[in-house]
């Protein structure tokens, strides 16, 4: 997905955003959005905002000196939300559809996004969601993919959410390797992370090699790009990884909820949707 220009302004916001929980200095808050106005005027729109914002968060550390601003609040996240696990695998075991439950609750999982909005409730957010309808609903194609496959890539996004991928990797009751940033950025998930959500009990864990919030392909390592290339069921959680794999031709199913403008007028659903849109299948 290309860059539009109502992606500027969120790249300014979040850098403050995560600068402001480095640093309550003025001049270096100062300086970080001089530096990112002077750089986003050279970058193209054709670019990936997950390209930009790995720009934008190198510049974060750099100025502020801290490697991972979000790790306070990762880890918060991530206790509440394996304080959810039982009962939410309470739920799917009692459910009509397992496996369909477990996507809901696995998209519910895509709220915790600082990189947003930080302001969000989990529980609310699990109840909406094992209720609303899809905007884009390729269950059948989902299905058919899983059934034929022998083994899943699935590429996670947030910390904390990764409880909630951890669930729906547990139903689908195939092998599975879990993808993870290969450094912090705003709350995406690292190693370290999905290893605190369990992780690790249902699924090899592999770094893109990116620090991208998102995936991009040619920021990616060899390892991760070889087995992409060989995997014939790909999930790919949240909008950053959307951002990053619209434009491949490989086959992909995103799970996702549309949280801005821009994002949902790119898929072509509305602003809160959900979606489970398989490409390329």
């Amino acid at each position: 997905m290309r860059t539009y220009l109502d992606c500027i302004p969120c790249f300014f916001n979040q850098a403050l955003r995560a600068g402001r929980i480095a640093t309550g200095d003025e001049n270096k808050l100062k300086k970080l959005l001089d530096e990112i106005g002077t750089m986003l005027s050279d970058i193209p729109l054709e670019s990936t905002p997950p390209e930009t914002g790995m720009l934008i968060y190198e510049k974060v550390r750099e100025i502020t000196g801290v490697l991972d601003p979000y790790k306070e609040l990762k880890r918060e996240n991530t206790e509440k939300a394996l304080a959810l696990y039982d009962s939410l695998k309470h739920k799917v075991e009692k459910s009509n559809d397992r496996l369909l439950t477990a996507i809901r609750i696995a998209i519910a999982g895509n709220v915790i996004d600082f990189g947003v909005n930080r302001k969000f409730d989990i529980e609310n957010e699990l109840d909406k969601m094992l209720n609303k309808d899809f905007a884009i609903f390729d269950y059948d194609k989902f299905k058919h993919y899983l059934d034929k496959t022998n083994e899943i890539l699935y590429i996670g996004d947030n910390a904390g959410e990764s409880v909630f991928d951890r669930i729906l990797i547990e139903e689908t009751k195939k092998p599975a390797i879990y993808v993870v940033r290969a450094m912090p950025v705003i709350n995406d998930v690292t190693y370290e992370d999905a290893v605190q959500a369990g992780i690790d009990k249902v699924a090899s864990i592999l770094s893109s090699g990116t620090s991208a919030p998102g995936t991009v392909l040619e920021t990616c390592n060899a390892e991760f790009k070889e087995i992409y290339k060989k995997s014939e069921f790909v999930i790919s959680k949240g909008q950053g990884n959307y951002e990053g794999l619209s434009d491949e031709s490989h086959p992909i199913f995103f799970l996702l909820k549309a949280k801005c403008r821009v994002i949902a007028d790119d898929i072509g659903v509305n602003e809160g949707d959900i979606v489970l849109k398989g490409m390329n299948v």
